[in-house]
């Protein structure tokens, strides 16, 4: 039998705060959350899981948004390759990002290089 966690102690548990653990449930990232009767949330262990799996998403590098498209293919099959297939699609995509704006920045670099040069020597052309 799986065991019902409340928001608190799920919260515990993840080290996160309840607030998040409402925020990533609206996101869909926690699965199938059970409702009872008196208006209280039960977590499962899956939840858990979930939550652990989206802080590792997310240390990554991960967006929220990259998790959605992610979080269940961990949970379909045991050895949870299709998930880690994604994610290093997602990650190659954001090499691929970070190469471009090294590349961006080494650029703006040699310009901020090049005009202190010029700027330097027009001072020393000036002081002569």
């Amino acid at each position: 039998m799986e065991s019902k966690i409340l928001i608190g102690e799920l919260a515990r548990r993840a080290g996160v705060t309840p607030r998040t653990i409402r925020h990533y449930q609206e996101l869909g990232l926690l699965g199938s959350v059970e409702q009872e009767s008196n208006g209280y949330h039960y977590y499962s262990d899956e939840s858990l899981q979930r939550l652990n799996k989206v802080n590792v998403l997310k240390k990554l590098g991960l967006s929220l948004e990259e998790i959605q498209s992610v979080i269940d293919l961990y949970f379909e099959e045991p050895s949870m390759i299709k998930g880690k297939q994604k994610v290093l699609e997602i990650l190659s995509k954001h090499l691929e990002q970070t190469d471009k704006k090294m590349e961006a920045l080494d650029q703006f670099r040699q310009e901020i290089l090049s005009n202190m040069a010029r700027i330097q020597l027009m001072i020393d052309e000036m002081s002569n």
